[in-house]
């Protein structure tokens, strides 16, 4: 009775693996037990990434708006209190961009937040 080897669906998943582990050095990209480990960190930094440039993206909206707001005489922390109260609902993407590209639009609504 001859053995029993997996076929196409082992030979899919190994397949698939390395192909993801294209142009990597080395037996990184060769053979399946490297390429296995190496892909799989490489998912982990990806996901960790994601994370990451959320984060960066929050913090770069914050300076820009900081920076706007200053401009305007007051503060981040003011401007967005204000905003809270003035039941104004602008995101921080929205904000920055304005800060940006619409400094007089921006300007309007530091002074309908602190106004």
């Amino acid at each position: 009775m001859p053995r029993a080897k997996r076929g196409f669906k082992a030979r899919r998943r190994r397949n698939r693996i390395l192909n993801h582990a294209e142009g990597y050095f080395g037996s990184r990209h060769k053979l399946f037990a490297f390429a296995q480990e190496v892909v799989r960190k490489a998912w982990v930094y990806a996901y960790i990434g994601r994370r990451l440039r959320r984060r960066d993206f929050r913090r770069l909206w914050i300076t820009r708006i900081n920076a706007g707001a200053r401009m305007n005489g007051t503060s981040y922390s003011r401007l967005i209190s204000g905003l809270k109260k003035a039941n104004i609902a602008l995101d921080r993407k929205i904000l920055a961009d304005l800060a940006v590209a619409d400094p007089g639009t921006f300007t309007a609504i530091v002074k309908t937040a602190l106004g």
